[in-house]
């Protein structure tokens, strides 16, 4: 007897009711600053696609050649027969990308956040994570049996206290977790910081730098180089779902004795699909267009600028910072409902965007995430604020 099917509905009723409906449009193309859907053309603001590699034919020629010379997929997992010459290759460009001594790929950065925890600590060891961290890193965390300390977001005094009860607890190994930056506001994680309470309390650090890596710091190397940290992070992890290409997949860039326990241990590693053989083609002519991508991460600067003077002066309420996401905020109770509708309404006016709310972002804290990309132009950012204001005026009005 189905009891199940009646219950879900009841709450899938709730969620459309109170504007908590997250639904799926259909692009009708490649990803791009441009789209195509049903609602005819838009300007794309909604996309991780940082340096527009996601639509630029340079990973999509390589991935070509590689459907012919390397085939479709592995149909393995990477320690029975899932490895080819270019998937090592890549682990050692991404490696020598970053600064470490190797990097292990996943079929995901979710995957590599889902597996590192349960692979590398145990009983014993203490696991101290920023309380706005990635869902992965979260989830992660929860799968091992280490003792687990929040800290509240990017608060250094409360890090340090969680360090104190986790050595007067007698932990072990000691890892201090954080993104690198928060998604879902833009923010940087403080990493000077963090890493002289990691060297104090003799605690690791490890960093998911997936919102950073390719077009932030030096080069594009993240927010370790950006802070200039990078030789005192001990553990990266990113994707290259968004800046180096948006196709998928994941890595961890460690020292070796770390990667190769991953190799050894990680279930998701293990247990899962080798990454398909074009996806690594691609991903590597991505990863080597990001590296020499100086001009288009000093114009995403600018451009990243233009949008927050620009939005500010219309009147919207943006989360501070300097990062290519901007969360334009609409607090209160009635937040997700205005926050959906304005989104709705910039569809109409040909700007793509999307509304979040809870459960992906706080109650009360509604917010619309602009991501900008190198691929849009100054014209581009302009028409987007426009969009925005006529979108809030003529919701304000009915």
């Amino acid at each position: 007897m189905d009891t199940l099917t009646p219950k879900l509905e009841t709450t899938l009723q709730e969620i459309r009711e109170t504007g908590l409906w997250k639904g799926e449009r259909e692009i009708l193309g490649r990803q791009g600053s441009h789209v195509e859907t049903a609602a005819g053309r838009s300007l794309n603001f909604c996309a991780n696609n940082y340096l527009g590699l996601a639509g630029d034919p340079r990973p999509a020629e390589a991935a070509k050649a590689a459907l012919d010379r390397w085939g479709f997929g592995m149909s393995s997992v990477r320690f029975i027969c899932g490895t080819q010459d270019q998937h090592r290759a890549l682990e050692r460009e991404i490696a020598e990308f970053l600064g470490t001594e190797d990097s292990i790929l996943f079929s995901s950065c979710f995957d590599a956040n889902g597996g590192i925890f349960e692979a590398l600590f145990g009983p014993g060891d203490a696991i101290v994570s920023d309380e706005l961290n990635h869902a992965s890193l979260i989830d992660g965390i929860r799968l091992c049996k280490a003792a687990r300390h929040r800290y509240r977001n990017a608060n250094l005094e409360d890090l340090r206290a969680k360090l104190t009860a986790a050595r007067e607890a007698g932990a072990d190994q000691v890892v201090i977790v954080t993104d690198g930056v928060f998604s879902m506001d833009g923010s940087y994680a403080p990493l000077p910081g963090i890493c002289d309470l990691a060297e104090e309390f003799r605690a690791l650090v490890m960093v998911d730098d997936s919102h950073a890596t390719g077009f932030v710091g030096e080069g594009g190397r993240g927010t370790p180089e950006l802070f200039g940290v990078r030789e005192r992070v001990d553990i990266l992890t990113g994707t290259l779902g968004k800046a180096l290409g948006g196709a998928s997949g994941g890595y961890v860039a460690a020292g070796q004795a770390i990667v190769d326990m991953l190799r050894q241990k990680a279930r998701p590693y293990l247990f899962s699909n080798t990454l398909a053989p074009a996806v690594v083609a691609g991903s590597r002519e991505a990863l080597r267009i990001a590296a020499g991508a100086h001009a288009e991460r000093e114009h995403l600067v600018r451009i990243a600028a233009l949008f927050r003077e620009r939005m500010g002066a219309a009147g919207f309420e943006l989360l501070p910072g300097t990062h290519p996401i901007h969360a334009v905020m609409f607090p209160g109770e009635d937040g997700a409902r205005t926050a959906g509708a304005v989104a709705a309404r910039m569809l109409d006016l040909g700007v793509y965007v999307t509304a979040f709310s809870f459960p992906v972002v706080p109650r009360g804290k509604a917010r619309i995430r602009v991501q900008l990309s190198a691929a849009h132009s100054e014209d581009d950012v302009l028409a987007c604020v426009e969009a925005f204001t006529r979108a809030r005026d003529g919701v304000s009005a009915t």
